[in-house]
């Protein structure tokens, strides 16, 4: 089954089942609060996203799902977009913070997101992808049960996502908790071009 497709099903009851999570834990990874620009690819209903809202000028929430967008739009303050994350709508260096919160093993074409995601981050910007620790037990069921509903995703390891993300000679950092590793992207002010 497609992912979109599976996630337009769900999409009314998402946000019952994946309830909002506090921005606190995750400010100082992103490092805000800031000025500027932030965008969260896949981010579905927005209940990642809207907890940013006060830490950062403008919000704008990207997904594949047209019935994910429609339930983001319910949420004040979101700017939605539907996209493809291999292929942005943006100019360069558009947003100074980019989130992408359990989607990046949805995503087909992964290093050609990381181009993307990096091609729009300003340089001084950061990068955070937030995924399944897929050393945890209860994450490779998941991952089994995310095969068996033919979902086509890939949870891959820190150490992989980090070595597709290093690809760009940005410094990357890695923090691992029980269920969930973070990857950070620093895009440096200098030298590097996507």
């Amino acid at each position: 089954m497609a992912r979109n497709i599976l996630f337009d099903i769900i999409a009314p009851f998402y946000d019952l089942a994946a309830k909002p999570r506090e921005a606190d834990g995750r400010l100082e990874f992103l490092k805000l609060p800031s000025d500027g620009l932030m965008f969260e690819a896949g981010g579905g209903t927005g209940r990642i996203a809207l907890g940013f809202v006060p830490y950062i000028d403008v919000v704008v929430l990207g997904d594949l799902s047209f019935n994910m967008l429609q339930r983001a739009k319910l949420k004040p303050a979101l700017h939605v977009l539907q996209h493809r994350v291999e292929s942005l709508p943006f100019k360069d260096q558009t947003f100074d913070r980019i989130l992408v919160v359990d989607a990046f093993h949805h995503f087909n074409d992964q290093e050609k997101a990381i181009s993307e995601l990096l091609r729009v981050l300003k340089h001084g910007g950061r990068l955070v992808i937030e995924e399944p620790n897929i050393e945890s037990f209860a994450v490779k069921l998941i991952a089994i049960g995310e095969r068996l509903l033919q979902m086509d995703s890939h949870i891959l390891p820190a150490e992989k996502v980090q070595a597709i993300c290093s690809r760009w000679n940005f410094p990357v950092t890695v923090h691992k908790e029980k269920h969930t590793v973070l990857i950070m992207v620093d895009k440096e002010q200098s030298q590097h071009h996507v």
